[in-house]
Formats: C-alpha cells, structure tokens, sequence
C-alpha cells in the first residue's frame, strides 16, 4: 500500500514539473502568425458570444474593422507578452473597464516556489501615486522614509512619460471619463509594469527629491526571520491566573470580531471601515470605504446607524475615494440606510444567455474539481436562473435586486456629503448614481472612474486563448441604477470639483475633506 502510494506521489510530481516545463516553453516561444490570427478570432468571438454591452461605446463596424486590423498587422511570429500588447490597446479601446485581458505568468518549479517564500522584492514595498501626469512614491518601508514624496523619472533607464503613454493604452475607464487613467496607473502601477515586462529581479528608479537627482536600486532579498528565541530572550514571562487568562480569551475573542466586522487587511493593517467623529461632538460623522469586498458588511451598517441615530448625528460625510467597488449586495445595504424614499436598487441586467452565472463560472480556465462540483449544482441552478431571466424585443434581461424596496427604519435623515475621485469605480459609482440621481447627497472631488449610467460586471467570465495563453476576464451582466444621463460614458461628476496636488500629500492635507468642513463652518 506505502509502496503504490509514493509511486502514485512520484508521479504526480513527475507530471507536475513536465507541466511547468510545458507551460512556460509554450508562453515563451514565438507563436506562428497564423496561430496568433486564430487567436484573435477565439477573442472577439467569446466578446460578441457572452458580453451584454460589447457596442455601448464603439459601434459593430468600428469594433469589426480594429479585430480585423489587429489581425492584418500581426505579420511575424511574437511571444505571448508581445502578443499581449498588441491585443490589450483594442481591448482598451472598447471602453468597458471590467474588460481586461493579462498576459500568462512563467509557473514557478517546487524550488522556486520554496526561494520566492524566503524572499521579497524590494519594489514591492512601495506605494505610488499619480498626480498630473507624474509618479510619486506615496508609501515606503521605515527604511526609505526620506524617498516618501520623491518623483519617478525613469524606471531602468526608461522615460517615466514614455511608460505612462504605453500602459494607458493597455486598460479602460467605463466610456469616456479621463480620471480613471491617473488614479490606476498610480494604484496599479507595480501591476502594470509586471503585465508588460515580466517578473525582474531587480529594479532602478531614477529619482528627484527637490533639486536631487540620483539612482536607487530595489532587489530581491532574503526575509528577515524572527526566532521566538529572540523576540522572548528579553522578555519576563508572566503567569497568569485564571481570571487574567479567561479576561484575556475575551479580549482577543471581541478583537477577532471586531476585525472581522470593520474587514481588517492584515497586509497594510488597514480597516476596510470605520466611522469616526470630527469635531468637538458627535454632530458630524466620517465613514470611510475602501472597498465593498471585506468584512462583515451587514453588522457594520447596523451597528453605525444605530449609533448615529442614538448620538442624533446631523452630518455624514462618506468617503468612496480610492474605492473600486465590490459586492453589490453590500452597496444595496449601505444604500437603504441613506436613502429617504423607496427605491429600485437596480434596473434589469441585460445578459446574452439564459444562464449567466454558470457561463461564468464554466470555461476552460476552471479547474476540473470545480467543474464537477458545478457540474452537479448546475440543473438546480439554471433551473432557478431560468425564471429570473426574460425576453423582450430580442434581448435577454436578469432580474437582480430589481423590486422596490423600503429604507431601513434606522435610515439616516441628516445632510450627506460624498467624496470621489477617478479611483471611486464599479459599484462605488453605481451608489453614487443613486446618491446624485436621488438628490440625496453633495459630492465634493473629483468624477468617478465609473460610470453614471452602470457597468458590465457582475458574474466574471474569464477564457484562455488556445494558442498564447493570454486570458480575457469580463462581466457578462450590465449592471445600472436606475437614473440615467446624456451623453453615455461618463462619470459622476463632483458638485465641488477638488484635485489634491503632491504639495497636499507631503503637507498631509485633505484639500477635499477640508472643503466639507469649511462649508460646514460657515453655515
């Protein structure tokens, strides 16, 4: 039995690493001209299949003639990563953020894997951010302090502004806004420069600081390991008594819960939420959301609410800047304790298939121990899908969140103030859209990256091109609020239009904060 065991494990690993090998020879040969054409009809042809909205911002003719222009100029043979620039600028220029399309990674052998646990890049531990067409580093280890706040002009002797025009080509705001393109590069920006160049093991900023120009180099170095030997060498060990240890149990007990409510990131020991008080009382309220996809949504709501109503809060400031959405089920909750009349959350979701949710889940990127799981779900599941979903005039609709609803009895009844930014996405802007659309709110900042009139999210289907490996991720349900405006294609727009400069950052001001409380004050 022990014998047959390790000879089924020694081939599985056997298989294993044949499989690394194959992959990664497969993504970094030169695929045939003809391999790469066939590939971009696999493309289009899973878009026209599965996205509901594929001709919202560019035309059948217009998106027909690129396709056919992408594959005329593919003339020589390319890698995968090649490949995947060339693609990714018409995939851009479909305008539907959700759509992004990823070159393939190298898989990493067993003792690579074992080397990359021991070791962190160095560029990985830096935060930036995009203002007015330039890069700043906006986060740094304790160790580089003094580089907070420094421009980035070149990366391994690359122009920072030739980069900046390559890789806003590669993504997409929803339509036509321009916001969004300053705030992800600046987010994303480690992530994109991966995309297009690949993993490296070492990078060289070219750096200003004032009227300082010099060059830093950031590796790959070993993790600092930390005995429990060394952290306990000076320490007393301290007994403790029943009741101290049972105080102590309940303590961790009530942060675990604590955390799990306000969504704890435990990589930047940040809160996904919390609400605070600013002033001398508790008239004025700040929520901060960074995300709508941590934590325990539903508690967190009750709770703050129920607080603001005992404290008799007047004002509420909710902060969306930096917030690329989440669960839409979270910003139906948020919204029904802000909105002050009943309400639709969404309007029909235009779909291409009857069953969304498994279109989505079952495509050739899934694994097969997922397959057979769905696979046995999956009756049950389009037989419940199937009297959500209706024809009119031709086009498929999914009925998602679509009855009129109530406010919760704990709704806020107060003022409301909205931060945004070009950051402030998906379903941040579907719950600014309400927010503006409804009169309820006073948006201060910048225009969302989202888009007023809704996106095409929701269930993500993600498909592997046969040839490249290159994967194209995208929603396969339009999702939208109820209010509409003209033209299409862009955001919600600020009430107060506020863009913070590197000056605010250095200083740690909030320009737009500031403002909300400046008008408050003079009331």
């Amino acid at each position: 039995m022990k014998l047959r065991l390790l000879t089924i494990l020694f081939f599985i690993a056997i298989s294993s690493c044949v499989s690394v090998k194959k992959h990664n020879e497969q993504i970094s040969k030169l695929h045939a001209v003809k391999d790469l054409r066939k590939d971009i009809d696999e493309l289009y042809l899973d878009l026209k299949k599965y996205h509901p909205k594929l001709y919202q911002y560019k035309s059948k003719e217009v998106l027909d003639y690129k396709f056919d222009s992408l594959k005329k100029s593919i003339n020589k043979p390319l890698n995968s990563r090649e490949f995947y620039r060339k693609t990714a600028t018409i995939i851009a220029q479909m305008g539907h953020g959700h759509t992004s399309i990823n070159p393939p990674e190298k898989k990493r052998t067993k003792e690579e894997r074992k080397l990359y646990v021991k070791q962190k890049n160095e560029f990985n531990t830096l935060g930036f951010e995009s203002l007015n067409k330039k890069i700043f580093i906006s986060g740094v280890q304790k160790s580089d302090s003094l580089l907070l706040g420094a421009q980035v002009l070149k990366i391994n002797n690359e122009s920072i502004s030739d980069i900046l025009v390559n890789y806003r080509k590669t993504f997409s705001s929803d339509g036509f806004n321009t916001t969004f393109y300053d705030k992800v590069i600046g987010k994303h920006f480690k992530k994109l420069y991966l995309k297009n160049n690949g993993r490296v093991d070492s990078v060289q900023l070219t750096l200003k600081i004032k009227d300082s120009l010099f060059n830093k180099t950031f590796k790959k170095v070993l993790r600092k390991r930390i005995k429990r030997t060394d952290v306990q060498k000076d320490s007393v060990k301290i007994k403790l008594n029943k009741k101290e240890k049972k105080a102590k149990k309940i303590a961790r007990k009530k942060r675990r819960k604590y955390n799990k409510i306000h969504g704890y990131n435990y990589e930047d020991k940040t809160y996904n939420r919390n609400l605070k008080f600013i002033g001398k009382d508790t008239t004025v309220a700040y929520i901060k959301i960074r995300s709508f996809s941590k934590g325990n949504y539903k508690d967190f709501y009750k709770q703050t609410f129920t607080e603001l109503a005992n404290k008799k809060t007047q004002i509420l400031i909710i902060d969306l800047r930096y917030n690329g959405g989440g669960r839409a089920l979270e910003i139906n909750n948020l919204y029904s304790y802000l909105a002050d009349k009943e309400f639709q959350f969404f309007t029909r979701s235009e779909v291409n298939t009857r069953i969304p949710v498994l279109k989505a889940i079952m495509t050739n990127t899934t694994t097969i121990y997922s397959k057979i799981i769905v696979g046995f779900a999956s009756p049950f599941v389009a037989f419940y899908r199937a009297f959500k979903v209706e024809k009119e005039n031709g086009q498929l609709y999914f009925n998602y969140k679509t009855k009129v609803q109530q406010p919760n009895p704990l709704n806020f009844k107060g003022k409301i103030y909205v931060l945004i930014n070009g950051y402030s996405y998906s379903a941040s802007a579907i719950l600014a859209s309400h927010l503006q659309g409804s009169k309820r709110a006073f948006f201060v900042g910048e225009e969302t990256g989202g888009s007023y009139n809704g996106t095409v999210a929701g269930f993500m289907r993600e498909h592997e091109l046969s040839n490249s490996k290159v994967k194209i991720r995208f929603g396969v349900m339009h999702l939208a609020a109820p209010y509409k405006q003209k033209p299409d294609g862009y955001g919600i727009k600020p009430d107060v239009e506020i863009t913070p400069t590197i000056k605010d950052r250095l200083s740690k001001t909030d320009p737009e904060l500031d403002w909300i409380l400046k008008d408050l004050e003079s009331k």
